[in-house]
């Protein structure tokens, strides 16, 4: 005698179907586009400025920038609050690394537009974005000190948790906080020169697979940001060094291009808005100092 298996039951479809709730599924991976864009914004209120144009252009592209992220990160937050667990969830994938880190970094690049505008909200702003990416940061050394060892291996969107702070730097320059701008500076510096030599010591190892690959543009951030710094700080001679470092990359990736993109479109495209454009060297060209063409070109290299 055989004992027949019960029919499996399952519940009926629910009619009409449940729509998920409004801000749900917000995926991080809107972010660096968006920080894209601010960059863009700050290196053209930069070339406006340096060429003596009408800022009214700008000033209406900052606004649509600024509106733009503050709709991107209310509805993420809204996300957040219905489901704080999600922020580890996004924090175990690199699209979600790289998402959540843009966000507070877009943060501080919306204080340094503010400042222009209105010192106290872009104070307020810098200050919230500057806890809430050192909150991410550490979070994800707590996550990447819990999974396996080759699931810790080193990548360009570590130096957007750990070293995008230096995005504050020329907000908190513009908002008469100079030691904090040293501070940010010469606490990035370290932690980018590391992530650099570990990623040129894997990279001579093994090749990244080709989705990976656009994610190595993410590599020429620091180095622009850190020689507008640099140059705002007054220290023309480390301007200079990364300045020729970001140059002397961002050449590589142009010769690479078709390389970099073979995988075709995904949400790890996010960084490529770290590109240059060829009309920046007219500000280049009528840049007075140094410091001046250091500015221009990194605001442009970090769009």
């Amino acid at each position: 005698m055989t004992i027949e298996p019960r029919p499996k039951r399952y519940p009926p479809p629910e009619f009409p179907p449940r729509r998920p709730a409004l801000f749900a599924r917000t995926p991080p991976a809107i972010f660096p586009p968006i920080l894209g864009l601010l960059g863009l914004v700050l290196a053209l209120r930069l070339a406006v400025a340096r060429l003596g144009g009408d800022p009214g252009p700008a000033d209406l592209v900052a606004g649509v920038a600024v509106a733009l992220w503050g709709f991107a990160t209310f509805a993420y937050l809204g996300k957040l609050a219905r489901r704080p667990a999600v922020v580890l969830e996004d924090l175990r994938v690199l699209p979600g690394r790289s998402g959540l880190a843009a966000m507070t970094m877009g943060g501080m690049a919306v204080a340094s537009i503010l400042s222009v505008y209105a010192s106290p909200v872009a104070l307020v702003v810098l200050a919230v974005a500057l806890a809430g990416h050192v909150v991410l940061a550490a979070l994800l050394a707590r996550l990447l000190l819990t999974l396996p060892p080759e699931a810790r291996a080193v990548n360009p969107t570590l130096h957007l948790s750990f070293v995008g702070v230096i995005v504050a730097a020329p907000a908190a320059l513009a908002l008469g906080l100079p030691g904090l701008a040293e501070g940010l500076f010469w606490g990035a510096m370290p932690v980018a020169l590391v992530i650099w030599g570990l990623s040129l010591r894997q990279f001579l190892r093994s090749s990244p697979p080709a989705p990976l690959r656009p994610l190595l543009a993410i590599h020429l951030a620091p180095a622009a940001l850190l020689a507008a710094v640099a140059g705002l700080l007054g220290r023309g001679d480390l301007a200079e060094v990364f300045l020729m470092l970001g140059a002397g990359y961002a050449l590589v990736l142009l010769a690479a291009g078709r390389w970099v993109i073979a995988a075709g479109v995904s949400p790890l495209w996010g960084p490529l808005p770290f590109r240059w454009r060829r009309w920046p060297w007219r500000c280049w060209s009528q840049a007075g100092s140094g410091r001046d063409r250091a500015l221009v070109w990194s605001c442009w290299a970090w769009r």
